[in-house]
């Protein structure tokens, strides 16, 4: 359970309470107390490389056993399964909104439907094939790289989905969710860093612009179809980003 901040706490104290949120948030990870996601933000990036590096693992450790194509699907499935399949939920359920003829208010109910229609099962049938696919191109150690920059990246270019867009709903995780400009300054240095740490400058900057490139089309897009931001639509981010990322450094180190 995510709690209040608690202001006696510290800089330790609440340093780890934001650690704390972005693990509960955006993972399926026990923690003990919960954290608080007002002070999550500029974690969120260090979280998903986190999750990235898992993933990475899985590929690492079974390719040798089991060959690239292989081990890429058990990778995806260990970067769901830790995930909660939080970012492909809400990728399913943002498709199945933008699929609904009609106007926001109809497409905002749509998303809210538990159940997956046509447009949200194929969004996941295209992102999982477009991973694959680009993942089992690439060699072990390139894929793990990948993988936590795009993991790193996708989180960031959620952040700026939230901060760039105003909620679609007086209520929901849209509309609670905010994010502060020194989180959000915080957590663009380590995302940067990470991607230009691990994939070097010339493809780090190119996966960078492709997380940006995400978001602001992401902001775009609900700005004109919902009215703003919504939780489904900030997994849908995160998902994306994803994609784009590594199909991204996919091309570029083939080029």
């Amino acid at each position: 359970m995510l709690e209040a901040p608690t202001e006696t706490r510290g800089p330790l104290g609440a340093a780890w309470s934001g650690l704390a949120g972005a693990i509960t948030f955006l993972t399926v990870v026990p923690v003990p107390g919960g954290g608080d996601l007002r002070r999550a933000a500029a974690w969120f990036p260090v979280v998903g490389a986190a999750v990235g590096a898992l993933a990475g693992g899985v590929r690492a450790g079974l390719d040798p056993v089991l060959g690239a194509t292989a081990a890429t699907v058990l990778a995806l499935a260990a970067l769901v399964i830790v995930t909660g399949a939080l970012h492909q939920d809400g990728l399913a359920d943002t498709a199945d909104g933008l699929g609904v003829r009609g106007d926001r208010d109809r497409r905002l109910a749509a998303m809210r439907d538990s159940s997956i229609g046509v447009f949200g099962a194929l969004a996941l049938i295209g992102w999982t094939l477009l991973m694959v696919v680009v993942l089992d191109r690439l060699s072990t150690a390139r894929a793990v790289e990948a993988l936590v920059a795009a993991a790193a990246l996708g989180r960031w270019a959620a952040l700026l989905h939230a901060a760039w867009s105003p909620p679609a709903r007086a209520d929901g995780l849209g509309a609670s969710f905010a994010v502060g400009r020194v989180a959000l300054i915080l957590a663009s240095g380590v995302a940067a860093a990470a991607a230009i740490a691990l994939c070097g400058v010339g493809p780090g900057l190119a996966a960078i612009a492709a997380g940006l490139v995400v978001a602001g089309a992401s902001v775009l897009h609900v700005r004109v179809t919902l009215g703003g931001r919504t939780g489904d639509t900030l997994g849908a981010t995160v998902a994306l980003a994803e994609v784009v990322v590594c199909t991204v450094l996919l091309a570029v180190w083939r080029g």
